[in-house]
């Protein structure tokens, strides 16, 4: 059906660094023609904003959820690692996720997950060949190979994983990386290696470093980690080489805001307005080579109006021509879907987190707001008739990984600071990168509870304390909800309020909670197989120095 309209505004063009009294004609979702005007009305029109690095799973909504928020903020694409689900359902994860997320007008652009499973140090549901990677190429339904985690593989040139990069050279595919706290020689190396991107850039040096070695920098700020103050500087020395990304953003915080809000701190502290908006609109498409309208004559008719240019309120987002969200309400309606999951963890005995005391101090995970990395402290901890126990008045808690894709498996229990729980429990079956259950909690019986929660509904979000029992089913993979975008939000709400009245000061406990279990990140992390050196690569244990398993 031919759709024909107009509309008026000033006219944004960042390439060329002016704006104008300008009518866009649209016609068959393409914009037909941009035509000056002697005036116009004074809401602004600009191409739509894209997220340059996300994993939609972790806003615990399937795609076509996921898209439903995200429009009403302008967002009108996302590049999206679908690693999350891939870790565990494989290919039929990868495939669910490009299906649902088809729904939609919006324009989801995943990538060939490159690292599943992301290490071999943990269980993972399923793993993602070379080959396989190579047949998702030849599908054409994937834009790139998505984050290079195993950093110390490349740099040991692996065969394995020098191949997954060669066959996105071969297809053309631009490559993403991931490499925390590498610089000098290691990261020329990696850069080397054909890497042209990171998101994992955590201080100013290392942001410069990876753009000289001719990478672009990600500025991340999701749920938990949150870069932009650090990174914020590049765009000033490095217009070109700066994109703006979420990675991780739970359901609350995408109902308030995504990359608009980037752009307004951006623009707020000073930022050159149109270096900020060649970061959140263009540097992605050009990249990528995604096929996005750029709002020029013949392009698809992907735009934005916005109220101003001070705090980027979205008046209408327009994907392809259609009009997907109007004055903060989105026109993308709620779908259902069937699930895919893969969990066979048993309920928890309980003697399940008993944990015998060694003597001497204990290697104690020390978790770090808003930070995906964490630090490793040695202290004494409390013990009675020989086991460990908490001590809430320290902030030493136990927290345990348990294996999700086999029955019968013992829990791997360990220490950890800096959640601040005074009661209760948290628990998730969302806990990076192989997603095996994960809990934290003052007492062994909390802690069962809430895990038992998540294994009777085979994935979710619990917390648990001495009045409610809570949980927020997650059964698509464990890791999404199948509910609308809008009570999964308020659901997730209920829950986080709750960790923190039982004293959680951390700004997203169950996001923290989440990348506790992500070994690739240093310097000390918990998988199903055992307290794990991030910086050595190498398991370790909590009562003495002596270390095992060897990458």
């Amino acid at each position: 059906m031919t759709t024909a309209f107009s509309v008026r505004g000033q006219y944004v063009d960042i390439e060329k660094r002016e704006i104008y009294p300008a009518k866009i004609e649209v016609s068959n979702g393409h914009v037909k023609s941009v035509d000056r005007l002697p005036a116009a009305p004074p809401h602004y029109l600009l191409p739509g904003f894209i997220d340059a690095h996300v994993h939609v799973e972790s806003s615990l909504l399937v795609p076509a959820s996921f898209a439903r928020l995200a429009v009403v903020h302008g967002t009108i694409a996302t590049v999206s690692d679908p690693h999350e689900i891939a870790n565990v359902c494989g290919m039929e994860g990868i495939a669910f996720m490009i299906a649902n997320g088809e729904k939609t007008a919006f324009k989801f652009f995943f990538g060939a997950p490159s690292c599943v499973p992301a290490t071999t140090f943990e269980t993972a549901g399923d793993a993602i060949s070379p080959e396989q990677i190579e047949l998702l190429f030849k599908e054409g339904t994937i834009h790139y190979l998505a984050e290079m985690m195993n950093w110390p593989s490349v740099l040991a040139e692996d065969p394995l994983v020098m191949k997954k990069i060669q066959l996105a050279h071969k297809y053309g595919k631009p490559v993403d990386g991931h490499a925390p706290g590498l610089t000098g020689e290691k990261a020329a190396k990696y850069a080397a290696a054909g890497i042209t991107t990171d998101h994992e850039c955590i201080t100013f040096e290392e942001g410069r470093d990876r753009i000289k070695n001719g990478m672009k920098v990600a500025i991340r700020e999701g749920s938990a980690a949150r870069n932009f103050e650090a990174l914020i500087d590049l765009i000033d020395e490095f217009p070109e080489q700066v994109m703006f990304c979420s990675d991780d953003k739970h359901p609350d915080s995408l109902l308030e805001g995504h990359i608009n809000q980037l752009v307004a701190r951006a623009v707020s502290k000073g930022k050159d307005l149109f270096d900020v908006l060649r970061a959140a609109c263009i540097t992605p498409v050009r990249h990528y080579g995604l096929p996005v309208g750029l709002l020029k004559e013949g392009d698809p008719a992907d735009f934005i109006l916005l109220k101003d240019l001070i705090d980027f309120k979205v008046v209408e987002t327009y994907i392809d021509g259609q009009l997907m969200a109007k004055e903060g309400q989105t026109r993308i309606p709620h779908q259902d879907c069937q699930p895919v999951n893969r969990f066979k963890a048993d309920h928890l005995d309980e003697a399940a987190f008993e944990l015998k005391h060694e003597g001497g101090p204990a290697n104690v995970i020390q978790a770090l707001d808003r930070q995906l990395i964490t630090r490793k402290i040695r202290v004494m901890v409390p013990e009675s008739s020989g086991k460990v126990i908490s001590d809430t008045q320290e902030d030493i808690l136990k927290i345990a990984v348990i294996n999700r894709y086999e029955k019968n498996c013992p829990p791997q229990v360990a220490l950890i600071k800096g959640f601040g729980l005074k009661e209760g429990a948290i628990a998730s079956s969302v806990a990076h990168d192989s997603h095996n259950l994960i809990v934290v909690g003052v007492t062994d019986e909390d802690m069962r509870k809430a895990a038992n929660m998540i294994i009777g509904r085979k994935g979710g979000l619990a917390a648990v304390d001495s009045r409610t029992e809570e949980v927020l089913p997650l059964e698509v993979a464990g890791l999404m909800s199948k509910a609308d975008a809008f009570e999964v939000s308020r659901h997730y709400t209920r829950l986080d309020k709750m960790a923190k009245a039982m004293g959680s000061n951390l700004q997203s406990p169950f996001m923290t909670l989440s990348f506790m279990a992500l070994l690739v990140i240093p310097s000390i992390k918990l998988s199903d197989k055992g307290l794990f050196d991030g910086e050595k690569f190498e398991f370790t244990q909590i009562f003495s120095n002596r270390q095992q398993g060897k990458h």
